[in-house]
């Protein structure tokens, strides 16, 4: 296992603060957020001094019910290979359904179920044969909990790693989102995990309100996840470990403050107490498929897997009914989150319309054109879809910012202005028929296919484990975005 060190994210905002930190040994980098033939001065400087660079991705969404997309694989393993990067990492989540398409904006849960662990061990290894260096598969932080789950986090990780090999990205602060948000116990999991498979860990800030932690990325680190940590440094000496920061950054001397007590705990927690032995692994509660079993099963668990998937995600960004056995109070705290998060994307990546309508109306519009038109081809496309809702309704009222829409909106659809007549003929037409020819070309070029990419953005700015969704980074798809 690769020796990374005490480390932190880099994000471009922070770029140079992170050059100037004293003992920084290695970098993450959001995979979707770089271009390979075009790296950021910064990270080569980096490299050029023997930092080491690890990409992490947010967008593949290995725990979908989807097999995984060739070019996002393709894609994060040039990042890997133009990094010269000694891994790379993704995380246990899905994203987004083809069934219907949909996207999340947001790493969501997979169920720990047989069905789920099949569809991911199979995800994985098509992963692990198309990237050129080891994979790291990181927990995530979540809100709302499976009905009929069949293992616990441990037990799901532990035979996870026995059947792919994976390599494990263990992040303390998503442990105790889930302690908060789920009841479950981070101790439990600590000892059930395969702690050999460790690759590196994650620390990051957040947040509690109302009874519910939110993983931002955006406050100091709390001292409950230093403790975690501790306690997983009692157990294991970790090859690496990494601070997350990814929005509201602090002064520079108070983002090297964080890291050096991220520092000291990884360097003494293992004189100041004992090392503890985990506790023995319980034996899978059902043997690992057979080979001539695994085509047909895999199947049937794929179809299964995807319709409870779109189920849930449906009723998170469609308004459709609560999926028999959640709960429904936790999912409207989610579908709102989801909502708020995709507003906030929206105006980092496409600034302009927020700007045109102001903050606060901005906000008030898009929050009620989310809850009739779910995300289905990234953010992005998204920011295009709302502005053309608008229009269309002859918002905003004022001539000068609807002028301005206008523009804004034809230089990025391709098409002339919406005229009066064709608004009016447009509405008594079908949804998907209203769109003006160029605008659906542009939002699907081959439509013999589904969208490739959730976002062509930021990736932070999609999908990362963010209970309430502030944290910018899957654009992925985030998790791109996370």
């Amino acid at each position: 296992m690769a020796h990374l060190g005490v480390g932190i994210g880099w994000r471009p905002e922070i770029a140079e603060a992170v050059e100037r930190l004293p003992d920084l040994d290695w970098v993450e980098v959001v995979a979707e957020n770089i271009c390979p033939g075009h790296l950021p001065s910064s990270l080569l400087r980096l490299r050029e001094r023997g930092t080491a660079v690890v990409p992490h991705g947010v967008g593949m969404g290995l725990g979908g019910a989807d097999r995984p997309d060739p070019a996002r694989l393709a894609a994060l393993a040039e990042r890997a290979v133009a990094l010269g990067a000694p891994l790379v990492s993704e995380h246990i989540a899905f994203v987004r359904t083809s069934s219907p398409t949909l996207e999340a904006g947001h790493l969501l849960p997979v169920p720990r179920t047989r069905d789920a662990l099949d569809v991911l061990c199979e995800n994985v290894r098509i992963a692990q044969d198309a990237l050129p260096v080891p994979l790291a598969l990181e927990n995530i932080a979540a809100l709302i909990s499976w009905p009929g789950e069949e293992l616990t986090e441990g037990q799901f990780l532990a035979e996870l790693v026995e059947r792919t090999g994976v390599r494990l990205l263990i992040d303390v602060a998503n442990l105790h989102t889930n302690r908060v948000n789920r009841g479950e116990d981070p101790l439990a999991a600590l000892d059930a995990i395969p702690l050999e498979a460790l690759a590196y860990v994650h620390v990051a800030g957040g947040v509690e309100r109302d009874g519910v932690w939110h993983d931002t990325h955006s406050h100091p680190v709390a001292p409950v996840v230093l403790d975690l940590l501790a306690e997983l440094r009692a157990r294991v000496d970790p090859p690496g470990v990494l601070l997350e920061r990814d929005d509201d950054f602090p002064p520079e001397a108070e983002l090297a403050g964080e890291l050096d007590a991220v520092r000291t705990v990884v360097r003494g927690s293992g004189a100041e107490r004992p090392r503890r032995s985990p506790a023995p692994r319980p034996p899978a509660s059902a043997p690992s498929p057979t080979p001539t079993a695994l085509p047909d099963r895999l199947e049937a668990a794929r179809t299964r897997v995807g319709l409870s998937q779109a189920a849930l995600l449906s009723a998170l960004v469609a308004g459709t009914p609560v999926p028999e056995g959640f709960d429904g109070q936790r999912l409207r705290v989610q579908s709102r989150a989801l909502a708020a998060k995709r507003a906030g994307v929206v105006r980092r990546i496409a600034p302009e319309p927020a700007e045109i309508l102001g903050a606060g109306a901005y906000r008030e519009a898009f929050l009620r054109y989310a809850r009739t038109r779910p995300m289905t081809a990234g953010y992005r496309r998204d920011a295009l879809d709302f502005v053309e809702h608008l229009l269309i309704q002859d918002l905003p009222e004022d001539p000068a910012a609807r002028r301005r829409l206008t523009e804004w909106w034809q230089d990025r659809a391709g098409t002339r202005p919406v005229g009066l007549l064709t608004r009016w003929a447009r509405a008594a037409l079908p949804r998907r028929l209203r769109t003006p020819r160029a605008a659906r070309r542009a939002r699907d070029p081959h439509p013999a296919h589904p969208p490739h990419d959730a976002a062509h953005g930021t990736a932070r700015d999609t999908a990362h484990g963010s209970a309430h969704g502030t944290r910018t980074a899957p654009a992925a798809t985030g998790r791109g975005a996370r």
